[in-house]
């Protein structure tokens, strides 16, 4: 059986301007929906999840991880792409910020971690913890941006914020082991809560 390594993106956070973006938990909308998932249980293979150490990301984990057993591995270096530069940014500001971001991946935005170095950091991380991992699929929970990333890598293209995923989080991408093969590009989690995982479609044109 060909083993699937999966990247979840968190889903919808609690936003607080006063608290580090790290330090954000799940809104009620975004726990609920990976409660549903959680109890749907449609990754049986699953048998290792690594989380981001984003708060957002380790409550997604932790719940995933308690309905369906296997290990739980936080990993410092799987954060979301470093915008600690400019603190927290307004809806309108964030988005020309996150365009900015994808466009110029070279390029710093403000003091951010750019999407080149992010990338790099990424992929590097899923590599290490792939490179001993032999039984069963694996679960990458984490954010957005460097999901992104790590998308284009693994399916050839170059950084480009059209591969970003839909809004609002709790989004998953797939792909083979050991062939890092991509299976689809983001689909919502909620795909799997009533059909198979099927192994084709996805990919913007």
């Amino acid at each position: 059986m060909t083993q699937i390594a999966r990247y979840l993106t968190h889903p919808q956070v609690a936003i607080d301007p006063h608290v580090p973006v790290p330090d954000w938990g799940l809104s009620e909308i975004g726990r609920a929906r990976i409660e549903r998932l959680a109890a749907a249980k449609p990754w049986a293979e699953t048998t290792k999840i690594v989380s981001s150490a984003e708060r957002k990301a380790v409550e997604t984990a932790e719940i995933l991880q308690a309905a369906w057993g296997g290990t739980l591995q936080i990993r410092d270096a799987q954060h979301e792409n470093d915008r600690s530069a400019t603190g927290f940014l307004p809806p309108d500001k964030f988005e020309a910020a996150a365009d900015a971001f994808f466009a110029t991946p070279t390029r710093s935005f403000r003091g951010w971690e750019t999407a080149e170095a992010a990338q790099k950091r990424i992929t590097t991380e899923v590599a290490a913890c792939l490179s001993d991992h032999s039984q069963g699929d694996i679960l990458f929970v984490g954010h957005g941006a460097v999901g992104t990333l790590l998308y284009c890598a693994l399916s050839g293209q170059a950084i480009d914020r059209r591969y970003d995923q839909p809004g609002g989080g709790g989004n998953v991408i797939a792909f083979t082991l050991p062939q890092r093969q991509v299976q689809h590009h983001w689909r919502p989690l909620e795909s799997w809560l009533t059909k198979p995982d099927l192994a084709i479609g996805g990919r913007p044109a």
